[in-house]
């Protein structure tokens, strides 16, 4: 008896769960990167790297999990315009649009954003079927793991 009231006050003190309501599995997000979705269309791990020129690096990637094809048209930050690897950006079924990284298909680059680091900054995806994406996404250092990212 005395070993399940241990048990039992064990359980309950260390806050551990069982079952599919346990704490550790309702966490949604892991990273950095702001989220968003406009119908099909989802924004993932979406932020700006600082660059020491005063431009920013947008990292990120945007996937259409819909039938239809759509397209990226435009992205703004703070209401200045990126500047595109291409235009627009053809968004297939399941085959993202990556930006910056390893597996990188796609690049923007925000001239004179001049945002430092831990601050935000208002990004807007423009499409031409799926409604805008506007989100708040942190900007983060050139450094450790954005080290590489940019110029």
């Amino acid at each position: 008896m005395a070993v399940l009231l241990v048990a039992g006050l064990g359980l309950t003190l260390t806050g551990c769960s069982t079952g599919s309501d346990a704490p550790t599995r309702m966490i949604k997000k892991v990273t950095d990167g702001a989220e968003a979705d406009s119908g099909a269309i989802k924004a993932r791990d979406v932020l700006l790297v600082a660059q020491p020129d005063g431009s920013a690096v947008l990292v990120g990637t945007i996937v259409n999990t819909g039938d239809s094809t759509d397209q990226l048209l435009a992205i703004s930050v703070d209401g200045i315009p990126a500047t595109l690897s291409a235009s627009p950006i053809d968004l297939v079924l399941d085959k993202p649009a990556i930006f910056a990284g390893d597996s990188a298909n796609q690049s923007a680059v925000i001239p004179g954003l001049n945002k430092s680091p831990s601050s935000r900054a208002t990004i807007e995806f423009t499409f031409q079927n799926a409604g805008a994406i506007t989100l708040d996404a942190i900007v983060r250092e050139k450094s450790d793991i954005y080290a590489n990212v940019g110029n």
